[in-house]
């Protein structure tokens, strides 16, 4: 029976790989980790057009990985100059522009350009990290006793060793720090080292019109033309030349390496590579899991995220001020309301459940027939077990995204109940007190006050009435229903709106107000939601496991790549385009195409962009930032990298590792690819550098940091 085994497990895998080698000339599937990346994939990479040496890609003083930094925790970037000029999306740094904007100088609204060192902006709380190691330490887990101990107790071990590790490391080297992360749904652990840079100041950043160009109607799309970029500059220690908090004093960093930036374009077929921070893709996942994902996660966010985008547009729209304070609110809510619309489209067009369904039938014939994780993996009973917590996920959804990040008054009232310092004396209790921080440059009342009003309502409609916190039966008994008047007085009545105000909590009266009582009952009801989800949690995360687990063994003559976590990753393909409706999408846009709609914008918001990028764009000769061959100014183009959120910002390299673009979006067409990557519809959208460098030359004037950047 063994060899009868082996044999079929042989087959299995060579038909896999056939598959594999077919599809490879529509898209090459992977977020690679780098140190490790196996020679089958470096191999597959040199055939396409890579010509980089394997240790230029992680090993070398030069690597590329070097120039490559997870930025804010959020996004990716690149370094491009000497001086530590850092490239991104606009998008990426969106907050930061938002946050030096005023009405009187409105860089969101008209652009941002240094003219020297000395006007770059500081940031507060923004950073730059750089990947300095990362390897298995599988083996040292297991060694320890990971694997023995339940889910809850391994959650409590990996943050000790970390913290044991993290301190090894710096007794060596204080600027450095250590991650452990769970790979291949905690079948194997990394530890990844890292170097964190805190004085980041904006540089450069065009205006919204053409940052943000086209806006929701575009977004996720193609053709694009938005010229999504930012930069940034290291600062760092005069005397060391490494990390330190702003000072006056510190200097642009000089890095030992940075990203060669490319003016000589690409074709189609030319090959591409993506580097950067993918922030989370699922790709193991169940069918059971897509379920949960579809009905109870992107299902509620897009319908509770287009309530309140509609408010906050209407709000937006009315007052500058306003504007500029929920600008990047608004993109960030609205980038995932259509993420999770388009997604779900997909899953269903696509047939994503039934796909995996037949997977998991192929699971078990191979589990029958060798035995393994026999009494561990247990299909059936991980779909109970998601069954039992599906009605709970969706209402949490709905909780969540009614109630927390929506509202000021809503924020204070939950966390005064969740975790906020406790300030004075231990020994009297009476002067034990929390305080907030005045941020009101930071949201509009009435814009607040409406949202809420407006959500509340949405929330009872979209859930059952036994998910409704008590403060319904208050709106219900005490103002006739109305949402409105009733949030007008908790915020006019309650203490936690008065900011710089110290409120003591040991006080009888604060437990009665209305604020503090708020987030009394909303707590209570979100822990009610949250206990039977946490119930499911260890033993739906241990059959995930395993699920993977068995997937890896039945084709383990094949490499795979852990799903994203936001530790560096490599993508790697070629510049091409996709059929678009039964049509050639084509693999690039110009600026014709914008001229285009750009002509639209009396009817399409979105599309409209000043005079002067009117005129840019119709140059009559665009010079060194022409395309070679075309002799047209391209803007965006596609190509069929892996990409997901947090890849927002990565740099796309050519063969020679030279900088072409920076990836910002993937396609329309295939956003079910967090979930299964789809060959032949999965595009990556980047920015073409030369586009980026001539907004700098052009419209910036910002010949300085031309010259830094030395583009050939």
């Amino acid at each position: 029976m063994q060899s009868t085994v082996k044999r079929n497990v042989k087959r299995y895998a060579m038909a896999l790989t056939a598959m594999l080698s077919a599809a490879s000339a529509q898209a090459d599937e992977g977020m690679w980790t780098l140190y490790n990346l196996p020679q089958a994939v470096y191999q597959q990479m040199q055939d396409e057009g890579f010509a980089l040496p394997y240790a230029d890609l992680y090993q070398s003083e030069h690597a590329v990985k070097n120039a490559v930094v997870n930025f804010c925790g959020y996004c990716s970037g690149v370094v491009v100059s000497p001086n530590g000029l850092v490239f991104t999306n606009h998008h990426c740094g969106f907050e930061a522009i938002r946050s030096h904007s005023t009405v009187e100088h409105d860089y969101m609204l008209n652009g941002f350009a240094a003219k020297s060192y000395e006007e770059e902006l500081p940031n507060e709380d923004m950073f730059v990290s750089f990947m300095v190691e990362q390897k298995d330490v599988t083996k040292d887990l297991e060694k320890l006793g990971l694997y023995e101990l339940s889910l809850a107790d391994q959650s409590h071990f990996l943050d000790s060793i970390e913290n044991a590790w993290s301190k090894e490391v710096k007794a060596k080297d204080s600027t450095l720090r250590l991650e452990i992360k769970p790979f291949f749904e905690g079948n194997a652990f990394y530890a990844t080292t890292y170097r964190d840079f805190t004085d980041l100041r904006l540089v450069f950043t065009v205006p919204k019109s053409m940052g943000k160009f086209g806006g929701e109607t575009d977004n996720w799309m193609w053709p694009r033309q938005t010229c999504d970029f930012s930069v940034f500059r290291i600062y760092a220690d005069p005397k060391t030349n490494g990390p330190a908090k702003y000072s006056k004093d510190n200097v642009p960093y000089r890095p030992e390496s940075w990203a060669p930036v490319s003016l000589q374009g690409y074709q189609e077929g030319s090959f591409s590579m993506t580097m950067g921070y993918p922030g989370s893709t699922n790709r193991y996942i169940s069918s059971f899991g897509i379920r949960e994902r579809r009905d109870a996660e992107n299902e509620p966010r897009a319908q509770v995220r287009g309530v309140k985008q509609e408010v906050m547009q209407r709000h937006m729209r009315a007052d500058e001020a306003v504007r500029i304070k929920y600008d990047s609110k608004f993109a960030r809510s609205a980038n995932y309301w259509k993420n999770s619309i388009g997604m779900n489209k997909c899953i269903d067009s696509i047939g994503l459940i039934r796909q995996k369904a037949d997977f998991e039938a192929a699971i078990r014939r191979y589990q029958d027939s060798t035995g393994y994780l026999k009494g561990k993996l247990d299909l059936d009973l991980m779909k109970r077990l998601y069954d039992q917590r599906l009605t709970m996920r969706k209402a949490l959804m709905n909780f969540n995204e009614t109630f927390r990040g929506t509202c000021e008054l809503v924020d204070r009232a939950i966390k005064v109940h969740n975790g906020m310092a406790v300030k004075g004396p231990k020994n009297k209790k009476k002067k034990q007190y929390v305080e907030f921080a005045d941020n009101s440059e930071t949201w509009d009342e009435a814009t607040e006050k409406e949202v809420l009003a407006v959500l509340m309502d949405n929330y009872r409609k979209q859930v059952d009435k036994a998910f409704l916190p008590d403060i319904y039966q208050i709106v219900d008994r005490d103002y006739q229903g109305d949402y409105a008047r009733y949030i007008n007085d908790v915020w006019s009545k309650s203490v936690l709106m008065k900011s710089n105000t110290p409120i003591y909590i040991n006080k009888k009266s604060f437990m009665k107000d209305p604020g503090v009582k708020m987030g009394l009952a909303l707590t209570a009801l979100r822990d009610s939601l949250l206990q039977p989800i946490l119930a499911t949690y260890d033993s739906i995360n241990l059959q995930e496991r395993y699920l993977c687990n068995i997937k890896l063994r039945m084709e383990q003559d094949l490499p795979h790549y852990s799903d994203a976590n936001f530790t560096m990753r490599l993508s790697y393909g070629q510049v091409g385009g996709f059929l678009l409706g039964g049509a050639p999408s084509g693999y690039y846009t110009t600026s014709e195409s914008l001229l285009e709609k750009m002509k639209k914008a009396d009817r399409i918001i979105d599309y409209f962009a000043e005079p002067e990028m009117h005129q840019l764009m119709d140059a009559p000769d665009y010079g060194i930032y022409a395309d070679k061959q075309t002799g047209k100014m391209q803007l965006c183009f596609l190509t069929n990298n892996d990409i997901t959120g947090g890849n927002s910002g990565s740099p796309m390299f050519n063969g020679k590792g030279e900088l072409i673009g920076l990836a910002f979006d993937g396609n329309w067409d295939s956003l079910s690819s967090d979930l299964r990557f789809d060959r032949e519809l999965a595009r990556c959208i980047g920015v073409d550098v030369r586009y980026m460098l001539y907004m700098m030359d052009k419209w910036g004037h910002a010949d300085r940091l031309i010259q830094e950047i030395q583009a050939k």
